[in-house]
């Protein structure tokens, strides 16, 4: 069995979905929709923007879910890809949007706009909030713990992302972000690295992104998905509008189990992961959870597309 997977923030690069938007009718005419839909030149951030340009969370998340589905619109017309080949299909963190939209849940347009939004909310929150996030690199699940018990006497410290066994993100302010990194070596921790983001997302300090998206999601019609997606709140599938609506504000300020999903999915028998979007970041993931009975194939270049049929028609559906 299949799942597919869509990328969060971070993957982005510069160019990336070039050669889509040049080679492929289908994927130039996504991103045309997407500048048309924002009133921005977003295709000439993406293509001639700086690495500055693109790593604006305002910027960035939008970039990345149209560069994603760009790649799905070329996969559908040149391969045949459906949503009804997959068992799953989920999404790190703003990619549960991609998801959403890839399973026909929340319209193309719509998906658009509330990236945007989110990404505006989130860079608002974090600029009200001095504060960041930090990779303590193959740190323990008990390591962290005791990381956010000290990071948290001096301010807000939580674990934000869980992304593979022993790649747990923290989020939280900057005093306590300075604690945690300064007790680190002391509980075994070798290195720690501060993330190039603006902000603590997935954590308390986003409750007022969340404020602030919360009318838009309100105004969007969420229709069933007509395949499962995987909720990065609960690590569950959510088929209910009302559901999905909720968990979409609850994911801003809860920690994003994404290590979870993918343990969840292996259990159920799925072991070939799809990832169309760039820098093939979900692929590296998902190999660290399952080693060699793990399958990926990552799309992000024209090449891909034109091995992704012999890729996976040997893993069936």
């Amino acid at each position: 069995m299949r799942a597919i997977m869509f990328p969060g923030q971070g993957a982005q690069f510069q160019k990336m979905g070039h050669d889509f938007f040049v080679a492929s009718d289908e994927a130039r005419a996504i991103y045309e929709r997407a500048d048309q839909v924002l009133g921005i030149g977003l295709s000439k951030l993406i293509f001639e923007g700086s690495d500055d340009d693109l790593a604006a969370t305002d910027i960035c998340q939008p970039a990345i879910l149209v560069t994603s589905l760009a790649i799905v619109e070329t996969l559908k017309n040149r391969c045949g890809l459906e949503p009804k080949q997959f068992h799953a299909a989920l999404g790190l963190s703003l990619g549960e949007y991609t998801a959403l939209a890839f399973a026909r849940s929340i319209a193309f347009e719509d998906a658009v706009r509330l990236v945007r939004k989110r990404g505006q909310a989130m860079q608002a929150a974090s600029k009200h909030a001095p504060s960041g996030m930090l990779s303590p690199l193959n740190a323990t699940e008990e390591q962290v713990e005791r990381l956010v018990q000290e990071g948290s006497k001096a301010g807000v410290l939580v674990a934000a992302n869980y992304l593979a066994p022993g790649n747990i993100t923290l989020s939280g302010d900057l005093n306590a972000l300075a604690r945690a990194e300064a007790v680190a070596k002391e509980i075994g921790i070798r290195r720690t690295i501060r993330l190039k983001v603006a902000g603590a997302f997935h954590s308390p300090l986003m409750a007022p992104a969340a404020n602030e998206l919360r009318a838009s999601l309100e105004s969007v019609k969420i229709q069933p998905p007509v395949v499962p997606v995987i909720s990065n709140v609960t690590a569950e599938p959510v088929n209910d509008p009302e559901k999905i609506r909720e968990q979409l504000l609850h994911q801003l300020t809860s920690p994003v189990l994404w290590s979870q999903s993918i343990s969840r999915l292996l259990a159920n028998g799925v072991h070939t992961f799809v990832e169309p979007g760039p820098n093939k970041v979900l692929s590296k993931l998902a190999e660290r959870h399952g080693g060699a009975q793990v399958k990926t194939v990552s799309i992000d270049t024209m090449a891909d597309v034109e091995n992704y049929e012999s890729s996976t028609n040997s893993a069936g559906t």
